[in-house]
């Protein structure tokens, strides 16, 4: 009698666990980033009231006789499904799709969790905004002038310089793609004005001093007579200053006072085929061709004098036989078209984005990207043994396994999407049918609590 009693208040208990964990995942429905519970039963021991036996040659087997004692919680599981993606339009907000956690540093201590919804803190770090617990990642560090992100090191806290300078540069490289048309005329030695200005095409591009101040760069393309596949350029920068500014051009490093000019030779296909300049040199006819340009940038600081400092950069053209980002020579109108240019004046950091691999990148009022560092990711070989420690984070117990810190897409990572949040897995109507079963396992063993007490009731009744 007393077995069923005991085994109904383990049926109460247990089942009273299972709601417990159902009223945490529904008040939790609506928490980024949360991953519901789960309740497993098994049953309890048994009480054997006779053992089994084997057959003989007279009779058959006999089964063993067992009791069983109630019930008990088998487990108590952590599920990590992927819940819903809301867009949030917020640039630090970040969501994860598929496999992987956000490390968060607590001191020296090491969280990690599914709820993206970050922010800057007064010092510019990438941060929890409701715990203060510190995003990590890699920063990038610069290395002749470039900057290099590398993954192999320990991780840090994410720095975002909020209102940084990025300081000037001097433009190195200019590369030319323009089209100059094949049935321009060829303007003979000695010709007017007018006519040199009809048969020229000029192409004018801004350029950058080691101050961020721009100059005027100018390319004047004129056919060379008799050589229907010839071009003759001259370079100039500030054209319309007032001081000359003594432009160079040259296969090699240009020197002060050499010349502006250069040819430049096409196949007869429009293609480039090689350049050569005013000294005589000309370039192979393989590989890419570009020309040193060399001018003077006058001081304009008080008291320097005004003295002028020569400014070096790489005029490309293209490569040889050709025609993407190529300088060509086609049957169609002259085109004014500047591949690119690498300088820029000094900039303030406007705003920062972050990519599908977690990489956060810096943009500049001056136009300039720098790459500021990459968000870490962590995986688990067990994820389900991950312990629970409040704020949507979990910590690494001794059967979740080492965590696996890496970059996205690297050993089963997933996706960082960035300004959207990762809903909770709770589904509402599979919770309510939980709760409904629950309830129903629990009022049938309080009947089973109820009909014991009225069957020792029955005893006690004997004796009248």
């Amino acid at each position: 009698m007393m077995r069923s009693l005991y085994s109904g208040v383990a049926g109460l208990q247990n089942h009273q666990v299972r709601m417990d964990v159902l009223g945490n995942n529904i008040s939790n429905v609506n928490t980024t980033g949360f991953k519901r519970g789960r309740v497993t039963f098994q049953d309890m021991l048994y009480q054997q009231m006779s053992g089994a036996s084997r057959p003989t040659d007279e009779v058959g087997g006999v089964n063993a006789k067992e009791v069983g004692l109630g019930v008990s919680v088998a487990s108590i599981d952590t599920v990590h499904t992927q819940g819903a993606l809301q867009t949030t339009g917020v640039m630090t907000d970040l969501a994860l799709q598929g496999n992987g956690f956000f490390v968060l540093k607590k001191g020296e201590a090491s969280l990690f969790t599914r709820a993206g919804g970050f922010g800057l803190d007064a010092e510019g770090v990438l941060v929890n905004p409701g715990t203060g617990y510190r995003v990590q990642g890699w920063a990038a560090q610069v290395v002749g002038g470039r900057e290099i992100l590398s993954t192999a090191g320990p991780v840090q806290d994410l720095v975002i310089p909020v209102g940084s300078k990025d300081p000037a540069k001097a433009t190195s490289r200019v590369d030319l793609a323009c089209n100059l048309d094949k049935r321009t005329a060829e303007i003979p030695p000695g010709a007017g004005p007018d006519a040199v200005e009809d048969g020229t095409w000029r192409i004018e591009e801004k350029v950058y001093d080691s101050f961020g101040l721009p100059h005027t760069l100018r390319v004047e393309f004129t056919k060379v007579v008799g050589q229907p596949n010839q071009w003759l350029a001259a370079v100039d920068v500030d054209p319309g200053a007032e001081t000359p500014t003594n432009v160079s051009v040259a296969l090699g490093q240009p020197a002060a006072g050499g010349d502006r000019i250069f040819t430049v030779e096409f196949d007869n296909r429009g293609l480039l085929r090689r350049v050569g300049d005013a000294q005589g040199n000309l370039s192979q006819e393989t590989g890419a061709l570009d020309l040193g340009v060399s001018f003077d940038v006058r001081d304009a600081t008080p008291g320097a004098g005004g003295e002028a400092v020569r400014q070096d950069f790489r005029l490309a053209l293209g490569s040889v036989g050709s025609a993407a980002g190529t300088v060509t020579q086609m049957a169609e109108r002259s085109s004014t078209k500047v591949f690119g240019q690498d300088g820029y004046t000094m900039g303030y950091l406007d705003t920062f984005k972050i990519d599908q691999a977690g990489v956060v990148t810096a943009v500049y009022s001056n136009g300039s990207n720098r790459t500021i560092g990459q968000i870490a990711l962590a995986t688990f070989a067990n994820p389900g043994g991950l312990e629970k420690v409040g704020e949507t984070n979990f910590v690494q117990s001794v059967n979740s396994g080492m965590a696996n810190v890496g970059p996205s897409g690297i050993a089963g990572k997933g996706k960082v999407i960035a300004g959207s949040l990762e809903m909770s897995n709770v589904d509402l109507a599979d919770q309510m049918t939980d709760m409904i079963v629950t309830q129903r396992g629990f009022q049938a063993n309080s009947k089973t609590i109820q009909t014991s007490d009225q069957m020792l009731q029955e005893l006690l009744t004997l004796k009248r």
